[in-house]
C-alpha cells in the first residue's frame, strides 16, 4: 500500500513512489482476473514488467542518487530517500512474486491447454532438442559474443537487454599451457553473452500433439552456450536483465548543438550506474558474483521463475485464430458529426467537434493534417509534437505540406524520455523537407497538444484548431482514451496564435482569454476555480468538483482540495495512477472520494469539472496535477465551450464514478479496494458503456436514409 509518514493516516500525503507501485498492482489485478481473456491477461503481465522497467530506470535511479547526496532530506510524506527505497524494494518484490505466480502457475498452464505449450530447455524431446541445436548453430551462434569478466574492467552490460551468464570450470588437462588469452587463476570464471535483440524471442519447436510448442531464444542460448567455451565446463547458467539509470538531463544551454547533446545523453544512458537486476536463477554463486561486479544490494535483485520480461510473449496473440483468447473486437467508429468524404472545413466553421478515442476513430485527426497539406488555400500549419510513434502519417503529411510551399512550424520535444532517438530522426526529416523545427524550450518540456491551420478563404483569413489531451500518435490512439476538440472559435484560435508566438520566439507572455498555459497560469487558474467553488458552496447547495487525470501529486493543489473538503465541497477524483492525496480523513478530506479505473483501454484524458453555483464549467488539458506538469512543462488547459460537446464530455465523465467492475477505491490507509456490484445491482463498466454508446450512434447513422433528389426531365 502507499505509505504515508510513519505509516500513519495523520500525514497529509501518501508517498509518490509507493502510490505508483499500487497503480502497477492494479494493472496486475487485471492479469489475475479469470474473467479477462487469456491473451489479455498475459498482456497485462507484460505491462507490469514494462512499467517496472521505466520506474526503476527513472524514479528508483533518482532516489538512489538522492539517498547519496541528501541522505537526511525527507519528502512531503515524511520519508527519506533511503526509507522510500526500502519500502519500494519490499513492495516490488511482493508484486513481482504475484506476477510470476500468475504467469507460471496459471497462464502458461492455461495456454498449454489451448495448444500453446511453453517448453523449457530441460523438457525438450529428442526432436525438439535436435531442432533447437540446429537453430542455434545456424541462426544464433554467429551472432553471439562471449565476454570475459576476469579482466581489469567488467564488460559493458547494456540497460534493459537480455544477457546470459555462465559460470565456468576448466576441463582437466586442457589448460596445461597458459597463454595471455586464458585466465591464469583457478578462481570462479564468469562469462557474459548478450542475447541478440534482432532475432524473434519466441522460437517455435516441433510438436507431437498438434499444438504449437515454443521456447525462448535465451533458453536455447543457455542450453547450447557451452559451445561458446571450448575447453571449459559450464557449471551453472542464468538469464538476466539489468536496469540502469536513465534519469539524465541534457545540457539545456547547448544551443545549436542541442541534438548532439541529446545523442550524448542516449549514449550515457547505456553505461550509467546499475539500479536493479532481474535473474531467472537461484544460484547463490552466480548472483553473488553479479551483485559484486555491478555493486548491487540484495534488495536490488529480483529472482523470477523462468521468463524474464513477459512483455515479449505478446507475439503469441498471433496464434489466437478463433479470437476466443482475446478481447472481442471493438471497432473505432467514424464520428457521425463529420463527413466521410469531402473536406471538414465547412463543418468546423459551423460547430465544435468532439473526438473521444479510441471509441471513435483517430482518422479525422490524421486527415485534418493531410487535407491541410494539400489544400491550396491553406497557408500555414503550426503544431506541437511530443510522441508520434514510428512511421507517423502526421509527420509525412507535414513534410508534404512543406514541400507544397506551405509555412510549416513544428515544435518538437526531443526530451520525451525513451522516444528521443525517434524524435531526433523525424525532426531531421522535417528540416530536410523545409519545415521550421523548434526543439522545445530551454529547461521546459513542451507537452501541450495543439495543431493550428491557417487558411485563406473568401471572407478573409480563418484559423482552424485542434486541441487534445493526448499525443499525436495514431497507434496509441487505438489504446489510450483521450478527448480532443476541433474548433474554429475565434477566441481560442487567437489564443493559439499567441501561444505559438510565445514558444517560438522572443514574445512575452500575452494575456490569453480562453486558453491557460503552464507554467504561466494553469496552476493559478485551478486554484481560482477551487477557491470559487469554496466561496459558492453552502449546506443547501454544496459545491462540486469532479476531475479525471493520470496523476495527482501537487501539494499546493492538494491543499486547496483539502480546503474545499473542509468547506463542504464534494470532490470526486478519478486518478489512473499516482495519488498522494489522502481521502476520507475527518476534518481534512472527508468529502473527497478517490477512485481509479484500469481496464482494456489506458485512461489518459484529463477532464476538470466545476459546478460554479449551477453555471457549470468544464476543461480539458494536457496536464496532470503534478509539479512537473504545472511548474516545469509547457502545457495547455482549454474550456469546453460548445453546449453539445459540454454535455457529451460531462456524461462520459460521470460514468467513471458509476463503474463497479473495473474501478478501485482508495482508502485513507492507502489501500485500494476493487469495487464489485452489490447484490441485485447491474454490472457497469465505463469502457463497455462508452463502446456501446458509440456503436449505437454508428448504427443510427448508417440506418439514416440518404437524401436523393430526382430531377424531372421532359421526354
Amino acid at each position: 500500500m502507499a505509505e504515508s509518514k510513519e505509516g500513519k493516516t495523520g500525514s497529509r500525503y501518501f508517498n509518490r513512489e509507493l502510490s505508483w507501485l499500487e497503480f502497477n498492482a492494479r494493472v496486475l489485478s487485471e492479469a489475475l482476473r479469470k474473467d479477462n481473456p487469456l491473451m489479455e491477461r498475459l498482456n497485462f503481465l507484460g505491462i507490469v514488467s514494462s512499467n517496472f522497467g521505466e520506474f526503476f530506470q527513472v524514479r528508483v535511479a533518482s532516489l538512489k542518487r538522492e539517498a547519496r547526496m541528501n541522505p537526511r532530506q525527507k519528502d512531503s510524506s515524511g520519508l527519506t530517500a533511503k526509507e522510500t527505497l526500502e519500502r519500494i524494494s519490499r513492495r516490488s518484490h511482493e508484486i513481482v512474486a504475484a506476477q510470476y505466480e500468475c504467469l507460471t502457475g496459471d497462464i502458461l498452464p492455461a495456454l498449454a491447454k489451448e495448444g500453446l505449450v511453453y517448453v523449457r530447455s530441460r523438457e525438450f524431446t529428442a526432436a525438439q532438442k535436435n531442432y533447437a541445436e540446429g537453430f542455434f548453430r545456424h541462426e544464433v551462434f554467429p551472432l553471439l559474443t562471449p565476454l570475459r569478466t576476469d579482466l581489469d574492467e567488467f564488460p559493458h552490460v547494456a540497460s534493459m537487454q537480455l544477457h546470459a551468464a555462465f559460470l565456468l570450470d576448466k576441463m582437466p588437462g586442457v589448460h596445461r599451457k597458459e597463454t595471455g588469452l586464458l585466465p591464469q587463476s583457478d578462481t570462479d570464471l564468469l562469462a557474459l553473452v548478450p542475447v541478440p535483440p534482432g532475432i524473434p524471442r519466441i522460437v517455435y519447436l516441433p510438436g507431437e500433439d498438434g499444438g504449437k510448442h515454443f521456447s525462448l531464444l535465451e533458453d536455447i542460448v543457455t542450453l547450447f552456450g557451452r559451445e561458446l567455451f571450448p575447453g571449459y565446463n559450464v557449471r551453472e547458467s542464468m538469464v538476466f536483465m539489468l536496469a540502469r539509470d536513465a534519469d539524465f538531463a541534457v545540457d539545456e544551454e547547448a544551443g545549436d548543438q542541442f541534438i548532439q547533446a541529446m545523442k550524448e545523453v542516449l549514449v550515457k544512458r547505456q553505461s550509467s550506474f546499475p539500479v536493479c537486476l532481474w535473474a531467472n536463477s537461484t544460484s547463490k554463486k552466480l548472483l553473488s558474483l553479479m551483485k559484486d561486479k555491478l555493486s548491487l544490494e540484495e534488495g536490488d535483485v529480483y529472482r523470477v521463475d523462468g521468463i524474464i520480461d513477459p512483455a515479449s510473449l505478446s507475439e503469441l496473440s498471433g496464434n489466437d485464430d478463433s479470437g476466443r483468447l482475446s478481447y472481442p473486437d471493438w471497432p473505432h467508429f467514424y464520428p457521425d458529426s463529420l463527413p466521410e468524404e469531402g473536406s471538414y472545413w465547412n463543418t468546423f466553421r459551423q460547430k465544435d467537434i468532439l473526438l473521444n478515442v479510441p471509441y471513435e476513430s483517430y482518422d479525422p485527426v490524421v486527415r485534418f493534417v493531410q487535407d491541410a497539406a494539400v489544400d491550396s488555400q491553406v497557408l500555414a500549419i503550426k503544431m506541437t509534437l511530443y510522441r508520434t510513434g514510428s512511421n507517423s502519417p502526421i509527420v509525412q503529411a507535414l513534410k508534404r505540406a512543406s514541400v507544397n510551399g506551405k509555412s510549416v512550424t513544428v515544435f518538437v520535444e526531443l526530451k520525451a524520455r525513451f522516444d528521443e532517438q525517434r524524435n531526433i530522426s523525424w525532426a531531421e526529416e522535417l528540416e530536410d523537407a523545409g519545415a521550421t523545427v523548434i526543439y522545445g524550450m530551454v529547461n521546459l518540456k513542451v507537452h501541450a497538444k495543439i495543431c493550428l491551420v491557417i487558411r485563406k478563404e473568401s471572407d478573409g483569413i480563418r484559423r482552424y484548431l485542434h486541441l487534445s489531451t493526448g499525443n499525436y500518435n495514431p497507434k496509441t490512439a487505438r489504446l489510450y482514451q483521450d478527448f480532443s476538440i476541433f474548433t474554429s472559435n475565434p477566441d481560442l484560435a487567437l489564443d493559439a496564435t499567441l501561444f505559438f508566438n510565445v514558444v517560438s520566439g522572443y514574445s512575452i507572455v500575452q494575456q490569453m482569454h480562453s486558453l491557460c498555459m503552464a507554467p504561466v497560469n494553469i496552476k493559478s487558474r485551478l486554484i481560482e476555480l477551487i477557491e470559487r467553488e469554496i466561496s459558492d458552496s453552502n449546506p443547501d447547495n454544496p459545491g462540486l468538483i469532479i476531475a479525471k487525470m493520470n496523476s495527482l501529486c501537487h501539494d499546493e493543489i492538494i491543499e486547496e482540495l483539502y480546503k474545499a473538503s473542509r468547506a463542504g465541497v464534494r470532490v470526486l477524483l478519478s486518478i489512473r495512477g499516482i495519488c498522494t492525496l489522502i481521502p476520507g480523513v475527518k476534518g481534512m478530506s472527508e468529502n473527497i472520494e478517490v477512485t481509479s479505473v484500469v481496464g482494456r483501454y489506458l485512461e489518459h484524458s484529463r477532464v476538470f469539472y466545476f459546478k460554479n453555483g449551477g453555471n457549470e464549467e468544464l476543461y480539458l488539458s494536457s496536464a496532470d496535477w503534478m509539479v512537473r506538469n504545472l511548474d516545469k512543462r509547457i502545457e495547455l488547459m482549454f474550456p469546453v465551450l460548445d453546449k453539445e460537446v459540454f454535455a457529451e464530455v460531462k456524461e462520459a465523465l460521470m460514468l467513471y464514478f458509476e463503474d463497479n467492475t473495473h474501478r478501485h477505491s482508495l482508502g485513507k490507509d492507502g489501500r485500494w479496494k476493487a469495487l464489485k456490484p452489490a447484490s441485485g445491482e447491474a454490472a457497469v463498466s465505463v469502457q463497455e458503456e462508452l463502446q456501446l454508446k458509440y456503436a449505437r450512434r454508428d448504427e443510427a447513422r448508417k440506418s439514416q436514409p440518404k437524401l436523393e433528389f430526382v430531377v424531372r426531365r421532359k421526354n
